[in-house]
């Protein structure tokens, strides 16, 4: 759970088509120069400390931020997670990014599933401007991890359908957050309204515009930073929770990962970590050293190595 040693500052930005559009930034700062800025997945927001405290260890100088319509920056008026297009993120990650340039001469993205996919098409939108160093991408969500189907169905999805508030009827798993939540089979506390259980749910016009997204990565990007793609070294589909989802990606296909890593630019490390969960940094303890000592050995090699 986040402490109290957070900043916490609200972006405000133009309205969307549900009203009111807030972002939040949260920091814990130590007067560096070198910064990370974390982007969190679906059905999330921003409560892993011991990522922060990682960073900060390092003297690198943490940020994170809460999407629109996600964590802190929900609104009673504003469906969760509900976008047209994922660069209805992009106003919020520039501000975010404007504010941390102006004390911070390297800035490295790390980014979580739906993040990271995300991260991935903003990082080709500024390429060339030299505005961050590095992406460090955890399961982020390069394909969609469904029947052959289901794939087919959500390709299928067109105006006017693809522009409806309409709810999938995907069904609902609780697997992933029981392998997480404290009061479950895991070992983290975080607010169970911000980040339920069961998910959010899946709306025609968001599914429509992550599958846009994937398509644009699979067609191929040119990010310009070195990049480093972390991913399960497992993946396991289940409906229901059963011991060996405590150490594997029940929510993406890692081999999906691994297979569209190289699509994101001409500079990728793609690595594959034992025991782990969807959220790299929530896995058990053995898991989690193994990311935290490859996230060091990347930054060293070519984050920190290009920007002096």
């Amino acid at each position: 759970m986040v402490s109290s040693m957070y900043e916490i500052t609200v972006l405000n930005l133009p309205d969307d088509f549900e009203g009111e559009v807030v972002a939040t930034l949260v920091s814990r700062t130590a007067g560096s120069r070198r910064a990370v800025l974390y982007l969190h997945g679906f059905t999330d927001y921003f409560f892993q400390d011991h990522l922060a405290d990682h960073y900060l260890q390092r003297g690198i100088d943490f940020y994170a931020l809460d999407l629109r319509k996600y964590g802190r920056s929900l609104r009673p008026h504003q469906t969760r997670g509900l976008i047209r297009s994922v660069t209805d993120y992009f106003p919020e990650i520039d501000e975010a990014v404007r504010l941390i340039k102006r004390d911070h001469d390297e800035l490295t993205i790390n980014a979580h599933s739906t993040g990271g996919l995300v991260a991935a098409l903003w990082a080709d939108r500024v390429r060339g401007r030299g505005l961050v160093q590095g992406l460090a991408l955890n399961s982020p969500f390069f394909d969609l991890n469904v029947s052959a189907p289901l794939r087919v169905a959500a390709d299928l999805l067109k105006t006017p359908l693809s522009y409806t508030r309409r709810v999938l009827p995907l069904g609902v798993s609780t697997v992933y957050g029981q392998s997480l939540h404290r009061s479950e089979q895991g070992e983290w506390e975080y607010d169970l309204e911000l980040k339920p259980l069961s998910g959010f749910s899946v709306h025609a016009m968001w599914l429509a515009a992550i599958r846009r997204a994937q398509r644009r990565l699979h067609a191929g990007l040119a990010v310009d930073v070195p990049v480093l793609v972390l991913a399960s070294a497992t993946g396991l589909r289940v409906r229901d929770f059963v011991p060996e989802a405590r150490s594997a990606d029940v929510v993406l296909d890692p081999q999906q990962i691994a297979r569209w890593s190289s699509s994101v630019g001409p500079h990728v490390t793609c690595v594959r970590i034992a025991d782990g969960l969807h959220d790299l940094v929530l896995s058990a303890e053995p898991a989690r050293k193994q990311v935290f000592a490859e996230l060091d050995r990347w930054m060293n090699a070519y984050v920190h190595q290009g920007a002096a």
